[in-house]
């Protein structure tokens, strides 16, 4: 009987990911498509969002800490023809009361390069080339990831938009009418011969099938997501060995438009994840499964609510999304097999124009761990500002 329960309650509650996370996409996301009013055209954006976020965690599978700071983006952009877009500039992560930044790659492959600082701000160069065709849009550089990925929550956690760095690598993004694709490789970390750490890099992919059109009364997609992360390289696998491990998901989605004076939408998906160890010990399993879903609702445009449920029957660990969904705990390794993740929480956002954002949310997770339960809860207030200006127009 509980197990029919459970399916009903699945197929229930289902949210769909872009929905789920519009005041995040209003924040983090960058329109890929090349301008034409913007042909021969230089101009000086800065793109930044400040934040305070707080992750109060104590329990068995992770730790909170707190992100109170900002990014800032200052670069230069061109658009010599109408096919081709570059950008040249810098992006600064800065966090309060911090004076100095270890130089690794932030998130995840933390310590490669732990002894080595910088001081005032984690600073990195920007460079972005993209050639623009009918339906293809070839990024090289800093690709347009994070939150433009458009992955699930299971497999992408949002606070990764304040703290990670910028993706780079290369990027293809097919536009069609009734598919989405993006393709992706994050170069994360280069070995020079004879260096001491690994090579390390993330590829990415994320088909999204449209039924139909997005205005539609009720719209329907399915999205199908793959993110590998490969660490190794030739010169350097002696102490660590070769590392290869991946979350995959396929799933089916539908949107509402009720479009009435208070309910402008309700959004609903359902997931299978998957995880996979193909080479490497960091996880004690090969392979592993979960099932996510949630019910997420639109009012007045600005308010958002959501409710979701991870199930993980068998043992699951996320690449890039929120521990909370994790089997494995981040504080000591221990593998608590068939753990449920219950999660609610309310966002508020403001587009104010357009890429001039203020928001705020809360959510609040419930675990039930064998023999255990624990209830974890964050929240935060994020402002986003993009002024470009115009220096020259040929």
């Amino acid at each position: 009987m509980k197990r029919y329960l459970f399916i009903i309650l699945l197929s229930v509650l289902v949210c769909q990911n872009s929905l789920a996370q519009e005041m995040w996409n209003d924040l983090a996301t960058s329109e890929y498509h090349i301008d034409s009013t913007d042909i021969k055209t230089l101009r000086v954006e800065v793109d930044n969002l400040s934040f305070f976020h707080d992750n109060e965690y104590n329990g068995k599978l992770t730790k909170g800490y707190s992100l109170p700071g900002l990014w800032v983006q200052p670069k230069l952009t061109y658009n010599p023809i109408k096919q081709i877009g570059l950008e040249l500039g810098l992006h600064a992560l800065i966090y309060n009361g911090a004076n100095k930044y270890p130089c690794y790659a932030y998130h995840d492959i933390g310590m490669w390069k732990g002894d080595q600082y910088q001081s005032g701000a984690h600073m990195l160069p920007w460079i972005r080339a993209k050639a623009q065709f009918k339906y293809l849009t070839i990024v090289l550089g800093n690709i347009y990831g994070g939150q433009n990925h458009g992955l699930i929550e299971p497999l992408f956690n949002p606070e990764l938009n304040l703290s990670q760095d910028p993706e780079t690598g290369f990027q293809l993004l097919w536009d069609r009418p009734h598919i989405h694709a993006d393709i992706w490789m994050n170069w994360q970390s280069y070995i020079f011969e004879l260096d001491t750490h690994q090579e390390g890099f993330t590829v990415g992919m994320n088909w999204l099938v449209k039924y139909n059109k997005p205005e539609s009364k009720f719209n329907w997609t399915s999205p199908v997501q793959l993110v590998i992360q490969h660490r190794g390289g030739e010169q350097n696998i002696a102490l660590r060995g070769v590392q290869t491990i991946c979350n995959a998901s396929a799933g089916v989605g539908m949107k509402w438009n009720a479009d009435c004076k208070a309910l402008k939408y309700m959004g609903a998906e359902i997931n299978a994840l998957a995880a996979y160890q193909q080479a490497g010990n960091l996880w004690p399993f090969k392979t592993g499964f979960a099932a996510h879903a949630g019910l997420n609702l639109n009012f007045w445009n600005y308010l958002g609510v959501k409710t979701g449920y991870v199930y993980s029957p068998k043992h699951f660990v996320t690449l890039y999304g929120n521990p909370l969904f994790n089997t494995i705990s981040q504080a000591d390794q221990t593998n608590y097999n068939g753990n449920n993740t219950m999660y609610v929480g309310v966002s508020y956002h403001r587009v104010i124009a357009k890429h001039y954002v203020i928001g705020a949310q809360a959510q609040a997770f419930q675990t039930w761990l064998p023999k255990c339960q624990e209830l974890n809860f964050n929240f935060g207030l994020y402002l986003r500002v993009n002024p470009n200006f115009l220096i020259k127009k040929w």
